[in-house]
């Protein structure tokens, strides 16, 4: 099998009862196993990935920009303006499984990655939210973002 890789450890056993892969064994694409992803916990980071592509979807947009160098990275916001804090952990624990499975195979390497949580988010299909984030991280491979949005109403000097 080439292209991926297996994990688990040493000690684990060769086979398991009913035969075949050993248990505690995971088969993985092999760019999954060999490049981590880190999340994004400065507010800077957010605020810079804003000026890189958006890709939007009915769901959430995305956000990446290069980062120079640091890696695979990713993070996640839901404004208040979506729900209460049980909604808005609930579409950040969707959000963040997508990218964790997602961002090593299909993430652009040395970039950014931000979702932000739109209102449909929540009561989305799971299988539709992996295809649409699949689809944003195949456009942003090609270098396809969306248009910038026109105007400055509503726009903020950055908090300091």
């Amino acid at each position: 099998m080439t292209g991926f890789r297996m994990t688990g450890t040493p000690n684990d056993p060769v086979v398991s009862e009913g035969g075949g892969l050993p248990e505690a064994s995971v088969l993985l694409p092999a760019s999954a196993a060999t490049a981590p992803v880190a999340v994004m916990q400065r507010r800077a980071d957010f605020l810079s990935a804003n000026h890189g592509l958006r890709i939007a979807r009915p769901a959430f947009v995305l956000l990446a920009r290069p980062n120079g160098g640091r890696g695979v990275r990713f993070g996640i916001t839901v404004t208040k303006k979506i729900g209460n804090a049980v909604v808005r952990n609930r579409m950040k624990r969707r959000f963040r499984e997508l990218l964790r499975a997602s961002l090593p195979i299909s993430g652009l390497p040395d970039h950014d990655h931000v979702l932000i949580g739109r209102e449909g988010g929540v009561e989305r299909d799971f299988a539709l939210l992996r295809s649409e984030l699949a689809e944003a991280l195949g456009r942003l491979a090609s270098g396809k973002g969306d248009p910038r949005r026109r105007g400055s109403a509503g726009r903020r000097s950055p908090r300091r």
